[in-house]
């Protein structure tokens, strides 16, 4: 057994290892079982600030117009950092404001959990704009869309109930007891094998080689590395991320970062079984996200080892362009699969140096919403919504009205089931479609053909999953660029999560409907299969003509030199 091998062994033992506990420890959290007593006080001192009645619960309406005035807010605080930083403390290298299209980019990025960077950040933004800007937004964002995930929760949880929870409870309770912990633990784990985390100014060395002139960049990496891999948020400190020795210098490290992707969507699902008191269901959602995942995880791997363009007179195991020699090709693939499949971004690999099979299958796996695990809160609810339209569609089959969980899938419910499933695919190939008539867009292109194409088509597909990486040849730090995959950055996070506010809410009015024998279980194998056939589907139909003029034109187009 090869240590790829061995290594995505125990990648998958630790996930669920650490995941199952994990899931019951959110579940506790979130529905007040669980309470530390300092965090609790502080829990009471900032309902108190924010004049918060935490008995009060809020309807669907109410619960929605929260988040959105919450995002809000943090999206005018983050603007005004980016473009004032020139004038505020904490930035000893004295780095300038950013343009106003590259801080709406930035702003509508880190507000969405998405962290798409058009900049290095090392080089454009100073220690304050990264600490109090894109480290707040790390941990508040993925706490928004766990928020929400609890709030759909209590619409299958409740009977006939006009409210799904308050908001700002869920926020708070999220953030304090579930992002800055894990934060704090994975930090001084990051810290112990390296990673920077000061507030020095830069190193200025001389090269023995040259006698040149480098910089080597200082600054608080290690907190906001931990946060932006547990909360699936992505945005890297330095530019080439955790490709860069200083935020990702060990075996140990990479390890570390690469579980973070996975840990909270993956616990997630535990959360919800124990939620609606039938572990089974919970179960069956992780167990379709993780089919999924290996399915992802073997067909990239084999194609970067096996479809790798060969040369005369050189030996090479795998595809080694754009990876780092101490990874490896089979590890920089593990982390490519899971990135791609949270709505992480992160990368220790340059995506646009995979084989173009390899490319294809990280694009797939957002193009399928990023419900394999997905964003904090955000990838679950999505695949509950994939979920929905199977039993909606096993139920047409038989002549029977569709039930999940014990309630009623009526007009209203698969109205905001299409929300959630198809606001992502309509953003991302009308953004790609329309970019294709912008004069100037082949000016931003390093490379010409499918990949090109594949590199524009790579920029959307990750806006509209929230998901932040990106094929690098594409220079995306332009003003039509910036302002497209901003704005539908904003449209994939809030409709769907709109939707699926309003969608708990209607469940929350039902009456529970006991199970008959003519229910469909939706935690067998069949059930299973059924609804990864449903998300393979939708996938497939919605993206195959897309995918075959980019990555699978570009394969066919690399097949006489792999002989």
């Amino acid at each position: 057994m090869s240590s790829g091998v061995i290594q995505d062994i125990v990648y998958v033992i630790a996930l669920i290892g650490i995941g199952i506990p994990l899931g019951i420890y959110i579940y506790k959290v979130m529905t007040g079982k669980l309470t530390w007593k300092p965090i609790a006080a502080l829990e009471r001192f900032t309902y108190k600030v924010m004049r918060i009645n935490p008995e009060e619960e809020q309807t669907a309406g109410r619960y929605a117009l929260s988040a959105l005035t919450f995002s809000l807010f943090g999206f005018g605080i983050l603007f005004a950092l980016n473009m004032l930083q020139g004038y505020l403390p904490f930035n000893p290298e004295g780095i300038e404001g950013t343009s106003a299209h590259l801080a709406y980019n930035t702003t509508a990025s880190f507000v969405s959990n998405t962290n798409w960077q058009a900049y290095s950040g090392e080089s454009a933004l100073s220690y304050l704009t990264q600490m109090a800007g894109l480290t707040v937004q790390n941990i508040v964002s993925p706490a928004v869309g766990c928020a929400v995930l609890f709030a759909l929760i209590r619409g299958f949880q409740r009977r006939e109930s006009r409210t799904i929870g308050n908001f700002w409870v869920d926020l708070v309770k999220a953030t304090y007891y579930v992002m800055i912990p894990l934060s704090i633990i994975v930090t001084l784990l990051l810290v112990s094998q390296g990673v920077i985390q000061n507030l020095s100014a830069y190193v200025h060395a001389t090269t023995l080689e040259s006698g040149a002139e480098q910089i080597i960049p200082m600054g608080p990496a290690a907190s906001q590395v931990a946060i932006k891999q547990l909360g699936t948020n992505g945005g890297g400190f330095f530019g080439v991320n955790s490709a860069m020795p200083l935020e990702n210098p060990t075996p140990f490290s990479n390890f570390v970062e690469c579980l973070s992707l996975l840990l909270i969507p993956a616990a997630l699902c535990f959360s919800f079984g124990r939620a609606v008191k039938d572990s089974k269901q919970g179960r069956a959602i992780f167990i379709v996200m993780l089919v999924i995942f290996l399915l992802a995880l073997i067909g990239m791997t084999m194609s970067e080892n096996v479809a790798a363009p060969q040369f005369d007179g050189v030996a090479q195991s795998g595809s080694m362009e754009g990876k780092e020699a101490r990874l490896g090709v089979d590890t920089s693939a593990l982390w490519a699969t899971a990135t791609t499949s949270a709505s992480n971004g992160s990368v220790n690999s340059m995506h646009d140096s995979y084989t173009p099979l390899a490319g294809g299958i990280q694009m797939f796996l957002m193009m399928l919403g990023e419900v394999v695990f997905g964003g904090v809160g955000c990838g679950l609810y999505g695949m509950l919504a994939f979920a929905i339209l199977t039993v909606f569609i096993a139920g047409l089959m038989v002549g029977r009205t569709p039930e999940y969980l014990g309630k009623k899938i009526q007009a209203f419910d698969m109205k905001m089931v299409c929300l959630v499933i198809l606001t992502p695919p309509l953003c991302l190939l009308l953004g790609t479609a329309l970019s294709t008539f912008v004069p100037t867009i082949t000016d931003d292109f390093t490379n010409t053909g499918a990949h090109a194409y594949s590199e524009l088509l790579y920029a959307y597909t990750s806006g509209a999953g929230n998901n932040g990486s990106a094929f690098a040849g594409f220079n995306a730090n332009t003003v039509y660029s910036n302002m497209g995959i901003g704005t539908v950055m904003l449209l994939v996070r809030f409709i769907p999560m709109v939707a699926v506010i309003f969608l708990g809410g209607n469940l929350a009015k039902k009456k529970l409907i006991p199970a008959s024998s003519g229910t469909l279980s939706t935690s067998n194998a069949m059930f299973i299969i059924l609804l990864l056939l449903i998300v393979f589907v939708v996938g497939a139909l919605t993206f195959l003509p897309a995918l075959a003029l980019g990555p699978i034109a570009e394969f066919f187009k690399t097949l006489p030199t792999l002989g």
